[in-house]
This record gives structure tokens, C-alpha cells and sequence, in this order.
């Protein structure tokens, strides 16, 4: 199994997690978001995933090889080949209560912070690095507001964000608050997600799979 990676990409950070809770083994390919022009613009990672996005995953299937991108789903993927170490509960009314709790990160959040929103941003539409920042801060904290009060009026969190167990919730949370924390949001709003994120990062399969530990990491 191939993981496609940028070091400090949330959403193969995302990934990593899912890998290392599972206990899989892996081979971390790493693709330079911002040197040589950014690699995944490179014909050959086009080849890989046409969206010119990481992560994506090689691996093989009933004795063929494929691709998939996209972290949501190739976090499901690993969910139903590799469900020995299961990401969600049995429970379905938790199930979709972890799922929207991933997708208001991955679908929410994220979208309008990522690298290349943040690059418009400023080489196109000729923001400084302050307004940029509030841009960040604005919509970052808009999003995890919401996420800490769907929490605390559900009264679900426990050492993680849904109980005990780790989950899809905590692998998109956790590379959401790295994020959140490099760009200076004010993170005293949400307690309950930094309770969390502070549990998750004492543990192996998280801090692994940290920017920090990366191999690309500069």
C-alpha cells in the first residue's frame, strides 16, 4: 500500500491516522505542494490523481492495483476492506453523526483554507498575509464553533470526539486544529475539541502521523 502525501496536507494527514489506527503498514510517497512549481501539477502525479490534489492511495484489491483520492474516501475504503480496527460504530444513528461531524471539516471548513484558495488569495486577488490570516481565522472558527457545540449539546465526546474509541470524527479533527493552531485562531472557544486534541496527540498513531513526522517534512 502507497500513500500519496504532503507532510503538512490536512487532508493526507487525515489518511495517515485512518492507517495507523488500523495498525496497516504503508509507503509514504511524498508530493511537494509548493517546490518545483508544486509536484502534483506534474504530468506524472496527474497520471496518479487527475485533480492534481493528495493524498491518494495505491493499493491492491482482489489481486489488482487501483487508485483512489479523495480522504473521506479513502478513509471509508480502508473502513470496509480493513475493518478489523473499525473507524465507526455499529451503531448507524452514530455512524451519521460521525460522518457529518467529518464532513462539516472536509466539506466545510477546509475547502475555503486550502493551499491553493489561500495562494488566490494573495497572488491573485493581492490580499496581505494579515487579511489573508483573517480569512483563515474567519471561516476556520466559524466551523469549529459549530463542531464544539454540536458535541457538548449532544453530550457524546468523551476522550475522543464521539466516546472512547477513536473514529473519522477524530482523524479529520485533529489535522483541522494543527491547522487552526498555525495560523493563530483563538482556540479558547472551543475547549471540548482541544481536550480532544490533546488526548489524540499523546498517542502513537497520531503524533506518527504528524507533519513533524513525515519524511517530506521541512
Amino acid at each position: 500500500m502507497k500513500l500519496y502525501s504532503y507532510f503538512r496536507s490536512s487532508a493526507s494527514y487525515r489518511v495517515r491516522i485512518a492507517l495507523n489506527l488500523k495498525g496497516l503498514e504503508y509507503e509514504v510517497l511524498p508530493v511537494h505542494l509548493v517546490k518545483n512549481g508544486g509536484e502534483q501539477l506534474s504530468d506524472t502525479f496527474k497520471q496518479v490523481n487527475p485533480d492534481a490534489l493528495v493524498p491518494a492511495l495505491l493499493d491492491q484489491y482482489q489481486g489488482q492495483e487501483f487508485s483512489v483520492n479523495q480522504s473521506l474516501a479513502i478513509m471509508e475504503y480502508l473502513e470496509e476492506v480493513y475493518p478489523e480496527v473499525p473507524l465507526l460504530p455499529k451503531d448507524p444513528v452514530v455512524r451519521a453523526k460521525i460522518r457529518a461531524f467529518a464532513l462539516g471539516i472536509a466539506c466545510e471548513i477546509h475547502p475555503v483554507n486550502n493551499l491553493r484558495v489561500l495562494k488566490y488569495l494573495s497572488k491573485d486577488l493581492g490580499l496581505s498575509d494579515e487579511q489573508k490570516n483573517a480569512w483563515y481565522q474567519h471561516w476556520c472558527m466559524s466551523g469549529l464553533r459549530v463542531l464544539e457545540q454540536r458535541l457538548v449539546e449532544d453530550q457524546c465526546a468523551g476522550r475522543f470526539c464521539f466516546g472512547d474509541t477513536p473514529s473519522l470524527a477524530d482523524c479529520c479533527l485533529i489535522p483541522q486544529i494543527f491547522n487552526a493552531q498555525r495560523f493563530n485562531c483563538d482556540l479558547s472557544q472551543v475547549p471540548t475539541l482541544m481536550s480532544i486534541n490533546q488526548h489524540c496527540m499523546q498517542l502513537p498513531a497520531f503524533i506518527d502521523a504528524s507533519p513533524a513526522r513525515q519524511i517530506d517534512a521541512e
